[in-house]
């Protein structure tokens, strides 16, 4: 049973491997032996990332690229194949919400819509790109395993996050579709999952959740309530989906979303 989530030695791309959530992601893909590639626009903080995870006794290297930017990620999957020889893992940790995008002050009437294409263009256009360069050379091998990253707003009215939702309801729609189409295309060997953590503490919402004095917002007081673990989730709690869906032991699992979220989406909260 053991060797099932066994993945020492495959290539896993990790896009947005150097934030909060996606470095643990990427630190924990490292722990268990995958030689891992950070994949960002920031140098200096792709290269600490991977100075991180050499220290710990991983093997790893970081390509520069725009998760939106279609020469520069099929520059950066040439310099991953020449260097390493295959991809067999892509996680699509990029993304987030844009401040300018939020209407949590007021309507959402005059919401700037160059601020909402932002929002897709990061977490939508940034999630199919990778997908679709990445699992081209996947679909070579005919094998390989791509984790895109949900949310609770994908399926759940969340106030202030509209396009943020948006996005993240066509990456569910698109992770199930791509699944398919791969799973016709070329086998069982090529699988498409997602999932959906619920509230983590990470860089792009802690200002809504912590307050200057380090005290819960009302904003989380509220999640906590519709919680029914009644905390905020730690980075090291989406490791085991990660990990299981990135090996054999989920041969048969694709186009799925599975949620990390501590009960959120399943109360209602009554």
């Amino acid at each position: 049973m053991t060797d099932l989530f066994d993945i020492r030695g495959r290539v896993a791309v990790v896009t947005g491997g150097y934030g909060v959530l996606g470095g643990s992601m990427a630190s924990a893909l490292a722990a268990a032996g995958a030689r891992v590639v950070i994949l960002g626009r920031r140098v200096d903080e792709a290269r600490a990332m991977v100075s991180r995870l050499t220290e710990a006794g991983g093997e790893a290297m970081y390509v520069i690229a725009d998760v939106a930017d279609r020469p520069a990620l099929e520059q950066a999957r040439a310099a991953v194949l020449a260097a390493w020889g295959s991809v067999d893992i892509l996680v699509n940790a990029a993304g987030g919400n844009v401040a300018r995008a939020r209407t949590d002050h007021g309507p959402p009437f005059d919401m700037p819509m160059d601020a909402f294409d932002e929002v897709l263009r990061l977490n939508l256009h940034g999630t199919v790109l990778p997908s679709l360069v990445f699992g081209a050379a996947m679909a070579d091998n005919k094998r390989g395993s791509i984790i895109n990253i949900s949310s609770m707003a994908a399926t759940q009215a969340l106030s202030g996050v509209m396009g943020y939702s948006a996005a993240k309801a066509a990456v569910e729609n698109f992770t199930k579709w791509l699944a398919v189409d791969l799973a016709r295309r070329c086998g069982e060997g090529l699988r498409v999952n997602a999932i959906s953590p619920g509230f983590f503490i990470a860089a792009q919402n802690r200002a809504v959740l912590v307050d200057s004095e380090g005290q819960w917002t009302p904003r989380a007081r509220a999640v906590l309530a519709k919680t029914p673990m009644g905390r905020f989730g730690r980075h090291e709690e989406l490791h085991g989906a990660v990990r299981f869906l990135c090996s054999d032991a989920a041969s048969f699992v694709t186009g799925t979303v599975l949620p990390i979220d501590g009960g959120f989406s399943a109360f209602t909260g009554v």
